[in-house]
């Protein structure tokens, strides 16, 4: 699907991730369906906030096999690619950057591809769909400061992408 390059549209991804997954046998409480729709959130506000290109929209698609859930979310931002080692670019004073390590700690596997007829990227994840148990189950865990880190930023990215516009009748914002 096409969403718009705004804040409104990640978050409306995001959702529509999370329901479709919910469709075709992941609850929304499973493991699978909640790391898939974190990993949602942070690619496409990523797209949003290094891919946009104005005018343009993104989009998002996502696959299930027997086994594998892979999601895609291309921009038209062609010069703006990731690292393809997200601890290279991030800087423990920057209050940015975290996102692709969370996707990294979170995905079986990810990378950019160009897009081949236009200009921009396709960044996607991979992971594996388990009937039973976690999807994180046999990795090594993050060390307790990294994860900390990681749910503090995923829980920074979603409160930005949420934040509702002022409600002029009560001169605040809506939380």
């Amino acid at each position: 699907m096409c969403f718009t390059s705004t804040p409104r549209g990640a978050r409306l991804a995001r959702r529509l991730v999370s329901h479709r997954l919910d469709d075709w046998g992941h609850p929304y409480t499973t493991p699978v369906n909640e790391t898939v729709t974190l990993i949602t959130a942070e690619l496409t506000a990523n797209a949003v906030r290094h891919g946009h290109v104005p005018g343009r929209d993104f989009h998002v698609q996502l696959t299930l096999t027997e086994d594998v859930v892979r999601i895609e979310v291309t921009d038209t931002r062609a010069e703006k690619r990731p690292p393809a080692s997200p601890q290279a670019a991030t800087n423990s004073l920057s209050e940015s950057g975290r996102g692709l390590l969370l996707v990294a700690a979170l995905a079986d596997d990810w990378g950019v591809n160009p897009r081949p007829a236009a200009p921009g990227k396709t960044v996607w994840a991979e992971l594996h769909a388990q009937a039973k148990g976690h999807p994180l189950t046999d990795r090594v865990a993050l060390e307790p400061t990294d994860l900390g880190l990681l749910l503090t930023t995923a829980s920074l990215l979603r409160d930005d992408l949420e934040s509702q516009p002022e409600d002029a009748s009560r001169g605040g914002r809506r939380r």
